[in-house]
């Protein structure tokens, strides 16, 4: 690890005052986007989470075993990205603390994930596209691993996103579908609302339910599913005010809203561009996490991912969220509300 003398003394105080095992926020840059999108939107979250944040750099090999690797252009690569790294920390390090500004050399999403492993993160910021761009499945190999396989929150910037310097979270897109899983994601943009001031969306699709359709439907069956999907639409409308309720008991602005659409994944997209949303946080998983329990994130965090101009949030559920649950029902008047840390 290599960090300019500023930093390192920074880092040495903090030791002096926090355990090593403190959480931070993980800066993942690369050379084609040093410092892009990724580090002001990581800058942005660690203030808000008042965290530290490492920046890591992660230097790759040629991909190839045929390519001989020039030692000599090899240690050349290697020290101007550490001084470059050491620069942007430098130049970042203004209101967040900056306590490593780490260049380490392997497959990156690996050496990603290891780190992750040895020091759990907080938060990890990685883009949406490596310097290889796009994989098969429209975002970076890196990126789709990191998501598959590293613990805790992983915060993707698109490269659509909006770039600016200092990123400004006025609105802030909470998918919830009435399931625990998906509650687990409100507690993060809870902070993060609070901290930028910043108002919340709270969002449920309600899909038409599926009939079987090997001959016409009847004018029966149309009442019948015109009727589930008003029934679900008055349920997750007091579901969504029972949030609204608890957030607003923390001081929050928040509205609701509550859409119809064949498809979640892309009302949810649609919804983001027109309501001109900075940020969605949201559950790897939602109710789907009952029935699938081994795959790490849903359908509908998979195609947002890929598919949203907003930087995406992806919280990783432990477990039901028995404290938020807890939550909806004091706002209802239920239980005495307790706050979410």
């Amino acid at each position: 690890m290599h960090t300019s003398s500023a930093i390192s003394q920074r880092r040495v105080e903090r030791d002096r005052n926090h355990d090593r095992d403190g959480k931070h926020v993980i800066a993942c840059v690369n050379e084609s986007t040093h410092p892009g999108r990724v580090l002001p939107h990581a800058l942005a979250i660690a203030r808000a989470l008042r965290l530290p944040v490492i920046l890591l750099q992660v230097l790759e090999p040629p991909p190839t075993r045929d390519f001989r690797l020039d030692p000599i252009e090899w240690d050349i690569r290697r020290h101007e990205a550490r001084s470059a790294l050491k620069r942007l920390a430098e130049a970042s390090a203004t209101d967040v603390e900056i306590i490593e500004a780490e260049v380490v050399e392997g497959r990156s999403a690996e050496e990603i994930c290891r780190r992750t492993r040895e020091r759990p993160a907080e938060l990890i910021v990685v883009g949406t596209h490596g310097e290889r761009g796009p994989g098969q499945y429209g975002i970076g190999d890196t990126t789709r691993h990191v998501l598959e396989e590293a613990t805790g929150p992983i915060l993707i910037v698109p490269d659509v996103a909006v770039s600016d310097l200092v990123p400004h979270y006025r609105r802030i897109l909470v998918p919830l579908d009435g399931s625990a899983w998906s509650e687990s994601a409100l507690p993060m943009a809870v902070r993060v609302a609070r901290a930028a001031d910043a108002e919340l969306v709270l969002v449920h699709v309600v899909p038409a339910p599926e009939l079987i359709e090997t001959d016409p439907l009847e004018a029966e069956d149309l009442e019948l599913r015109n009727r589930v999907v008003a029934r679900n639409a008055r349920i997750a409308r007091a579901y969504l005010d029972r949030v609204r309720g608890y957030t607003a008991g923390q001081g929050l602005r928040a509205r609701v809203l509550t859409l119809h659409g064949d498809d979640a994944r892309t009302s949810l997209t649609d919804l983001i561009r027109s309501e001109r949303v900075d940020l969605v946080v949201l559950s790897a998983r939602g109710h789907g996490g009952r029935c699938v329990s081994d795959v790490p994130y849903g359908s509908v965090a998979g195609y947002l991912v890929t598919h949203s101009p907003a930087p995406i949030l992806v919280v990783r559920p432990t477990g039901p969220s028995k404290r938020l649950q807890l939550a909806t029902m004091a706002a209802a008047g239920r239980l005495p509300a307790k706050p979410i840390a």
